[in-house]
């Protein structure tokens, strides 16, 4: 479960903003939508090394 302290004089606007980002970072609704369709597990591999490399090319390009 999520707690959100509003400090006293925060807009609801910040607090909302403070509990999107928290709950985010869970990774609940990632998980969820995974799990609405099945995936073989070579597809999964798969996705993961093209995430890699293209992490791997961006951060070689912030290097020169």
């Amino acid at each position: 479960m999520i707690i959100i302290n509003v400090k006293e004089n925060e807009s609801i606007d910040k607090a909302l903003k403070r509990f999107k980002k928290k709950f985010e970072r869970t990774g609940v609704l990632k998980e969820l939508r995974s799990r609405t369709a099945y995936e073989k597990p070579s597809i999964s591999r798969r996705n993961v090394k093209i995430k890699a490399s293209y992490r791997q090319k961006m951060y070689a390009k912030e290097n020169y």
